[in-house]
């Protein structure tokens, strides 16, 4: 039996030398090297390269991790494999070079299931770096990097390291965020929703989407694919596991549960929200629990990280109900306060309070996708009622004054809450009552940019007019995308907001725009 206070000492692996290691793929290829391709295609008659889209793991527990790759030598037209099944051999090594395997198996990738392979290989050692690798017809994938979670019991867990990511509109700019954060010292990526957006071609944008809006299976595999063929996000889903969670771009933007923005019956949504249901579980690397049952997925569940850390994943858009006085930034509305109104739904609801209510961990971490803390525009606009972003938690006070209570009452230790959404960084004390500047701080919110989606830069002197009026908003930038970097001790959980100089340059540096602190055990964030 594991000795409760004591874990395993990490192995040290280089990220520099799995991006570089003539055994992977070059980090700055779009698939692996000619030569590797041509050698391995000919044993494999009529496909091109097989693993275009790299490879990616997530999920990790204290013994497991969920591998994942895509057979598609024609990524983005299908996948271009034919309709049988393919026989994928799957291996890990405590090495980089592969020669220690200690896991290793048969996937067999299915067309049903677009030939993608998710294997969850078990009796992985806890809190241990690994590599993996996939064969199929000839072929070799990269090599990636993984790791598996110090168990719950662990009680001597010195720090925790991971990046925030949200919102990676591909039209929009290149995705230099991932490829800094690929070089970055983490233990793995939270990504808090909108890994893709379902929308038509943008002339305007410095890259195109080669398809109108989609909205069927092989539409959403085909945007899927040309995310993945990005080499920054590729390096990065190869140098750690990601956790990840969505928002609505992934099927219809500020949909409501069966509610869509767009005009389409409930039946022609119900078969969308199933095929974009069905794609983010093919291409996102996840445990087998999440496998969807038609139009419906559970994509919240929770992470331990020894007994540091404990990560409540949440999902704020199949189970709500629908915004109320629109579903954009409006005055308020009656229906605003309606008692019964829900973002999480009953059964999430109490799925979380469980969670949280029997953690022993020293941070209890809320991660999800909309901003939690009120911001009130009215003032500022010269309005004499409040205005609110009803796609929020703003839009629905009644479902965050039971969650805010719960934390209060039920005196949570350490509430962290990490959100993305919004396109520009924030960072926020949350509250039960924001009317009263004296009123405790009850959680401490970290608001992450986005990799590349926009924040029009006209908008920034309109919010920032609206800070005043919102002073528990400690922080706010419009100007640059990017991710957050989190390190947690047991004495502090610090966040460096990481900004990328210039979207439109995939080679775009990387500097640290601001820096925070909480202490352990006084909520509310303060300089670095």
């Amino acid at each position: 039996m594991t000795d409760p206070k004591r874990c395993p000492e990490k192995a040290a692996l280089s990220r520099r030398n799995l991006l570089r290691s003539g055994a992977a793929v070059a980090a700055t290829g779009l698939v692996a090297s000619p030569a590797l391709a041509r050698r391995n295609s000919r044993r494999c008659p009529g496909y091109d390269y097989l693993f275009t889209l790299g490879v990616a793991s997530g999920d990790p527990s204290h013994d497991s991790v969920t591998l994942w790759t895509r057979l598609a030598p024609e990524p983005t037209t299908g996948g271009g494999m034919r309709n049988e099944r393919v026989a994928v051999k799957w291996r890990v090594a405590t090495d980089e070079h592969m020669r220690h395997v200690v896991r290793k198996g048969v996937f067999q990738a299915r067309p049903e299931t677009g030939h993608t392979v998710q294997v969850r290989p078990r009796g992985l050692r806890e809190d241990r770096w690994y590599y993996y690798q996939f064969e199929a017809l000839g072929q070799e994938s990269r090599i990636g990097r993984t790791r598996t979670f110090p168990g719950s019991h662990c009680q001597n867990v010195q720090k925790m390291r991971f990046a925030l990511a949200s919102c990676q509109d591909y039209q929009n700019g290149f995705f230099g965020a991932y490829r800094h954060m690929a070089e970055e010292d983490l233990d793995f990526v939270l990504h808090v929703g909108d890994y893709i957006y379902e929308y038509g071609p943008n002339p305007d944008g410095p890259r195109q989407v080669p398809d109108d809006e989609i909205t069927t299976l092989e539409d959403y595999r085909n945007r899927y694919a040309l995310y993945r063929l990005d080499t920054a996000l590729q390096d990065a889903h190869a140098a750690f596991p990601f956790i990840v969670t969505f928002d609505d771009h992934e099927v219809d933007n500020n949909y409501a549960g069966l509610i869509p923005e767009d005009d389409q019956s409930a039946d022609d949504f119900l078969a969308r929200r199933t095929a974009a249901y069905q794609a983010f579980y093919e291409n996102i690397p996840m445990a087998p629990s999440a496998q969807p049952r038609g139009a419906n997925i559970r994509v919240y569940r929770d992470f331990a990280y020894g007994s540091l850390a404990n990560i409540s994943l949440l999902d704020t858009r199949q189970y709500r109900s629908d915004q109320p006085c629109g579903d954009g930034f409006t005055v308020i509305c009656e229906e605003l306060y309606d008692p019964s109104a829900t973002l999480l739904g009953d059964t999430q609801q109490q799925w979380l309070e469980q969670n949280l209510s029997t953690s022993s961990a020293q941070w209890n971490v809320i991660a999800q996708q909309i901003m939690v803390t009120q911001w009130d525009l009215g003032p500022a606009q010269g309005l004499p009622v409040p205005a609110f972003n009803m796609d929020a938690w703003d839009g629905y006070p009644a479902a965050r004054e039971k969650l805010m209570a719960f934390l209060d009452e039920a005196a949570i230790r350490n509430p962290v809450v990490l959100t993305g959404d919004i396109h520009s960084s924030w960072l926020a004390d949350l509250k039960r009552d924001y009317t009263d500047e004296s009123a405790p701080v009850i959680a401490t919110e970290f608001v992450g940019t986005s990799i590349a989606s926009d924040f029009p830069l006209y908008l920034v002197p309109v919010v920032e007019a609206t800070l005043p009026a919102n002073p528990h908003i400690k922080f706010f930038d419009g100007v640059y995308r990017g991710y957050i970097k989190h390190e947690v001790t047991a004495k502090a959980w610090t966040a460096d907001y990481m900004a990328v100089d210039n979207l439109v340059d995939p080679n775009s540096s990387v500097s640290v725009l601001a820096s925070f602190a909480v202490e352990d055990g006084k909520p509310g964030a303060e300089n670095a």
